[in-house]
């Protein structure tokens, strides 16, 4: 059983920060359970683009809103709180927080916390084998 707060990920490695989020990765892919789980907050008035190529992501929006753009079709969403998108084709994205906008999120295959997006807005896939639990 793993049982870990945010306050303990805080300051970690697990802990990473960028010019537009920061994102608290709470079970990765060491923790061996076939999806990687995140707290991330993206901040208002911000611009990111992402491109999952090696990840199916769901997102949940808690708190915040922000508009989402599919690049590939041109649809847009509003994402408010108790609403999710599930980018389940790999579709290019742009997030556009119009507050601060905080999000769970799910990965498949995990992530390793490691990652940060490329030029492109990719994740690499890094494999990490898992380890025993604490």
């Amino acid at each position: 059983m793993i049982v870990r707060s945010l306050d303990e990920v805080d300051g970690t490695d697990r802990d990473v920060r960028t010019e537009t989020w920061r994102s608290r990765r709470v079970i990765l892919a060491k923790e061996g359970v076939g999806f990687s789980f995140h707290e991330t907050v993206l901040y208002a008035g911000t611009e990111t683009r992402m491109w999952y190529a090696n990840h199916v992501e769901l997102v949940h929006c808690i708190e915040g809103e922000a508009e989402l753009t599919n690049e590939e079709t041109g649809e847009t969403h509003l994402i408010t709180p108790g609403t999710l998108y599930l980018l389940d084709g790999n579709e290019h994205h742009t997030v556009r927080p119009k507050s601060d906008f905080r999000v769970l999120c799910v990965f498949n295959p995990p992530v390793t916390g490691r990652e940060v997006h490329d030029e492109n807005g990719v994740y690499p896939l890094l494999r990490e084998e898992p380890v025993a639990a604490d």
